[in-house]
């Protein structure tokens, strides 16, 4: 459960960062160098879900290093509960669950999180009375008493997960989360980062599967060359593209005919038991299809704007900046 303090209170960023830069110093005397960060500023505030996207190099893993106190001479602040990352109060304070994590595949899962929780600085019957509810949790109980190399790589994910959370973070930070996990794990993840931001944990998400970015995240940064390109929520970066999406149940074969001279760009998919119609209209010409469906006796299931996806936005934002 996330706990409030003097240097989170209400209103206050839970992480923040401004004009931040690092320099990669290459050569034997470190006269050259990579520049991964230049002049980044974000906050982020309690019980956001928040994503952190680009593309490879852009500076992702810089940013979340300096956060989590791994990475120092930087240029600009970086504070964390209103502190400095390094500052092991801080740190207690954080879960982490790193991309491509190993756990000691020779432990139980049980022996992992009793492992962790002691390193995280937990007292060990707070850590033993926890390990089970956050097994359950993840939907691996059953095998908290297997070896981990008998895990498959959903599992492992799931339980990288449990232990990132068994000293009950305030903040916690997500690496590709779901990279490897089937359908049904992916859900269980989904359902735990939606539970945890209810609860007030703030939760940073870096991950490249931008589709399941917009299904849980409430905002997101777009990152390229260590800079922002574009911060906003997932509402605001995936506006209305003018399309509507109509959900249509009935004979269509004359939909073209019905609605000619309607919609630049018509496009009809027949679905199993229904045709999904999309076009371009403006408000009055929606509600005129909407009149000419009914009269040819056309049922309509459900009339859906259609939005730009997150991932139309980045691959254009993206690739804007490199032409």
């Amino acid at each position: 459960m996330a706990r409030a303090t003097p240097a989170d209170k209400a209103g206050e960023p839970i992480l923040s960062v401004q004009d931040l830069s690092k320099v990669f110093r290459q050569g034997v005397l470190g006269r050259g160098g990579f520049p991964a960060l230049k002049g980044v500023d974000l906050s982020v505030g309690r019980g956001t879900v928040f994503g952190l996207l680009g593309p490879n190099g852009a500076g992702k893993t810089t940013l979340v290093k300096i956060l989590l106190g791994l990475v120092r001479g930087y240029g600009g602040t970086a504070r964390v509960f209103g502190r400095p990352p390094k500052q092991a109060n801080v740190r207690r304070r954080i879960g982490y669950l790193p991309e491509a994590h190993r756990m000691p595949v020779y432990l139980t899962g049980r022996q992992v999180m009793l492992l962790f929780g002691m390193l995280s600085g937990t007292p060990r019957a707070l850590v033993e009375k926890r390990i089970d509810p956050l097994l359950e949790r993840m939907n691996i109980l059953d095998a908290a008493d297997r070896k981990v190399r008998e895990y498959s790589k959903g599992m492992q994910q799931r339980l990288g997960l449990a232990q990132a959370l068994i000293h009950q973070p305030d903040l916690l930070f997500l690496d590709e989360p779901t990279d490897g996990v089937d359908p049904v794990g992916r859900m269980v993840i989904r359902t735990v980062v939606q539970e945890l931001r209810a609860a007030g944990t703030t939760i940073f998400i870096n991950s490249h599967l931008l589709m399941e970015v917009e299904m849980i995240c409430d905002s997101v940064v777009i990152m390229d060359k260590g800079r922002i390109l574009r911060e906003g929520t997932i509402a605001e970066l995936t506006p209305r593209t003018g399309r509507v999406l109509f959900d249509l149940v009935g004979e269509q074969e004359e939909l073209p005919t019905l609605l000619s001279g309607l919609g630049a760009n018509l496009h009809v998919h027949t679905l199993s038991d229904s045709t999904a119609l999309e076009l371009s209209v403006e408000g009055a010409e929606q509600d005129l299809v909407i009149d000419r469906l009914r009269s040819a006796g056309i049922g309509i299931r459900a009339v859906t704007p259609r939005r730009t996806s997150l991932e139309e936005a980045f691959v254009d934002l993206v690739e804007g900046t490199q032409q």
